[in-house]
Parts: structure tokens; sequence; C-alpha cells
């Protein structure tokens, strides 16, 4: 028998992008544990540590490193943003149609574009899209009220690496806000909740750009090597072979890229 080992691993996101160490466990303690086994002098040179919105993770910075800054990894913020207007869409079709959505029903079709970035959308996807939609009435209309709000969530976002000014960084997240809670769509409500709980951390990314790709990318390849083997018995053995597995590039070995 095999199970499932939650571990968190520690990435330089910002320098080599290697994994600096991994602890079985996702709790704050686990993180902290970590953490004490590090040099003090090296903990104080941290100062931005780019996390998922994980109340866990965040709770442990603050604690373990508590003169760094916590930036919330604005892909993250997007999949939250996503996640509400496939709710809304199944919720809707749900009510008024009374039941489940079907290939035939333009919010079905519309499904993966609803999701794309306005800007990847040529005009006439755009006008197509929302002309089919907005026929429908009511499904249509919540519909682009829960988009425009993904949108403004993704229009703050965007002000990242631009040299915003305070002001613009200011009116963007009240422009979401305000739409949010003027909208009576109960999914969209519920999120301007995160985004207002971890707007500091959101706008220590507008400020600096940073993000946790690289991390994601090693939680990819530590998730196949565990995927390849069938899970691991033995943590230290997942351990052992996590490390083998992301450090080959620094090595001068195979690259993770052709596992």
């Amino acid at each position: 028998m095999t199970r499932d080992r939650w571990h968190t691993g520690f990435v330089d996101a910002l320098g080599t992008g290697g994994l600096l160490g991994q602890v079985e466990g996702r709790t704050t303690a686990d993180v902290l544990a970590w953490l004490s086994t590090t040099p003090l002098e090296w903990r104080k040179k941290i100062r931005y540590v780019a996390i998922d919105m994980s109340t866990t993770y965040r709770a442990a910075v603050r604690i373990g490193l508590p003169h760094a800054t916590v930036v919330a990894d604005h892909f993250h913020v997007v999949q939250l943003a996503n996640k509400m207007l496939s709710m809304v869409r199944r919720r809707t079709t749900a009510e008024i149609r009374g039941r489940r959505g079907r290939a035939s029903d333009p919010e079905w079709k519309a499904r993966r574009r609803l999701l794309r970035n306005r800007e990847d959308l040529t005009d006439d996807q755009f006008a197509a899209m929302w002309n089919a939609l907005l026929g429908e009435g009511t499904i249509g209309q919540t519909l682009l009220t829960a988009w425009i709000a993904k949108e403004n969530l993704r229009n703050l976002l965007a002000l990242a690496r631009t040299g915003a000014d305070r002001h613009q960084v200011g009116h963007a997240p009240w422009k979401f806000l305000t739409w949010s809670a003027d909208s009576d769509i109960p999914e969209v409500r519920q999120l301007a909740a995160p985004v207002d709980r971890w707007w500091p951390e959101i706008e220590a990314f507008i400020d600096t750009g940073h993000h946790n790709a690289r991390s994601e990318g090693i939680n990819r390849v530590i998730k196949l090597v565990a995927r390849a083997a069938f899970g691991f018995r033995n943590a230290e053995n997942q351990r052992l072979r996590t490390r083998c597995v992301t450090t080959r590039r620094a090595r001068g070995h195979l690259r993770t890229a052709q596992l």
C-alpha cells in the first residue's frame, strides 16, 4: 500500500530556481521546523517570499521571517476568478434551465472563451460570444457582470511591472471591490473577500512583480516522479529522489525537461 505524502518545498525562485529544501507536511509548524535548521544570517537576507494564497504558509513566514515581505502569486489570484466565473455559469444554468448545461446552450459553448484573457480574443470572437450570451437574457447578463469582475481583477494585477503610481494602484482595487459589492452575485462577493484579505500581499506583487512560477515548475516535476514511482512508502526515499531530479540541471546532467 502507498499513500500520498504532502511535502512543502522551498525554492530559490529569484535566483537559481533550485530546490533549497523539502519537509514532509504542510503546516505552519512544519515550515518553521525547516527554517529553524537554516543559518540565522541566511534567513535575515531573505527579503521576499512568494506563495500561493495559503494562510498556513503566510502565518509561517510572518513568524519565521518577520522581516520578509509576503508576495501573493498572481496566477492563483486569477485562478480564483476563473473558478468564480465557472461557478456562476453552472449555477445560473441550473436555476434558469432547471438542469445541467448542454452542448446546445450558448453559455456551455462559451465556457472556455469566458476564461480566456480579453486581449487573447479577437474582436469577432468577443462579439460573437457576447451576442449569443446576452441573447439568453438573465444568464448572459449575470455572466457579463461576473466576467467584468474577473477582468477588473486582471487589470489590477496587470499594473505589476508598469511603474504605476500610488493613485492607480489604489483606484484599481476600489474599482474591483465596488463592482463586486454592487453585483448582487454571491460568487462575485465571495471572490472579493479573499482579495480584500490578501490585498497587502497582492499589492506587494504589483510593487515587485515577484511570483512563484519556478516553485510550481519544480512541484510539477516532483509530482511526475511520484506518479512514475506509483507513490512512495518511505518519506526519506521520496526526498532523496526529489533532490536528485530537481538538481540535475545544476549538476550538468539530464535536464528536467527531458524527464
